[in-house]
This record gives C-alpha cells, structure tokens and sequence, in this order.
C-alpha cells in the first residue's frame, strides 16, 4: 500500500511553512505570557499569605497559589511543546530552501563549467602562469620605486622648520608659557583675597 500513497512533500510550498512557523510562534509568545501571568499571580498571593493572619485565608490562597502552580506548569508544557514544533519546521524549511538552492545552482553556467575538469585544470594552470607573471612586474615597478624613492631627499623650505616656522613656534611656546604663569598666580592669589575678605567682615 505505501508506495502507491502520494508524496505530501512534492507540493510543499515555502509561503506555507513559514506562515505555519509564525503561527506557531505566537502561540509560544501567548504561552509565555500566561505563564508570565501565572506567577505575577502567584507572587502576589504569595506576599498576601505572608501578611495574612488568619489561618482559613492562609490556607485558602495556599489552595489558590497550589492551583495557579499546576496551570502554569501546564502552559510552560504547552510552550515547551510549541518551542519543538518551530524548531523542527524551522529545520523543514531549512532544508526546502537547500533543495531550491542546489537545484538553481546545477542550472548556472558555472556549474556546466566546472564540470569538464581537464579544461579547467587547463585553465587554473594559465590562469597561475599569468598571475605569476604580473606579479614579477609588480615586484620589478616596486624595487624600482623603493630605490628612486631611497635617493630622494626632503625639500627643507617646503618640509622643513624654516627660520620663519621656527619663530613662529617660539612664540606659541612663549604665550602657552605666559598662560600657565596668569593661572599660577591667580591659584596663589586667591587665598590671599579670601583672608582680606574675611579681615573686612
């Protein structure tokens, strides 16, 4: 009988597996938050029995708190069960998009090239063979480069400190100096003002 049956994997369709994971997901989200709501409750009845004196109340928010227990249980299960399934339909369609994947890749040029595989032994070879080549021209340019570069010298009124440049930074030194000599007065002046202030009250 089984191999007469119909293959339910050859209609497979991605748009349907990923609106079947989005499905199951927000069942899981709602499973979280009734869980998250089950022990906001719990909580709650938890500080009210700590409060709570008298023993009939105790024991029925301890019922109340027993009961809350096992129906977030029962959601964490039911979370737990919808976690499995989107992980497994999360791997179906992992494999749908591999399968789309390969079979689009056997149909492109590179595939048919890659194919003959003493051409393309050829090929890689001259492919080295040229590649070889140009970089003797590129390590001959730059030796040749390296040693014109080794025999200039820098040009010192263009990169070079002048006398004018010189001057120039002399003075910047000169007021950045005169900048820290007006601080260093006012630091040890300021004492001295707030004595004078308190001999004239």
């Amino acid at each position: 009988m089984w191999p007469f049956k119909r293959n339910k994997f050859k209609n497979l369709k991605r748009e349907d597996l990923v609106n079947s994971i989005c499905e199951l997901e927000r069942q899981e989200r709602t499973a979280e938050a009734e869980v998250y709501q089950k022990i906001k409750e719990i909580d709650a009845l938890v500080e009210k029995g700590k409060k709570e004196k008298s023993k009939d109340l105790q024991l029925f928010y301890a019922k109340k708190i027993a009961h809350l227990n096992e129906e977030k249980q029962t959601c964490m299960e039911r979370g737990m069960y919808l976690l499995y399934n989107i992980r497994l339909m999360n791997k179906l369609k992992d494999a749908f998009d591999s399968n789309t994947f390969f079979k689009t890749q056997t149909k492109v040029p590179l595939s048919e090239l890659l194919a003959d595989q003493k051409k393309l032994a050829k090929f890689l070879n001259k492919a080295l063979e040229t590649r070889i080549s140009a970089e003797d021209v590129l390590t001959s340019a730059d030796e040749l480069f390296t040693e014109v570069q080794s025999a200039y010298e820098v040009n010192e009124p263009i990169y070079g400190i002048g006398k004018n440049e010189d001057e120039i930074l002399s003075m910047f030194e000169k007021e950045a100096q005169n900048e820290e000599e007006k601080e260093l007065a006012q630091v040890k002046s300021e004492p001295v003002k707030k004595k004078k202030a308190k001999m004239e009250e």
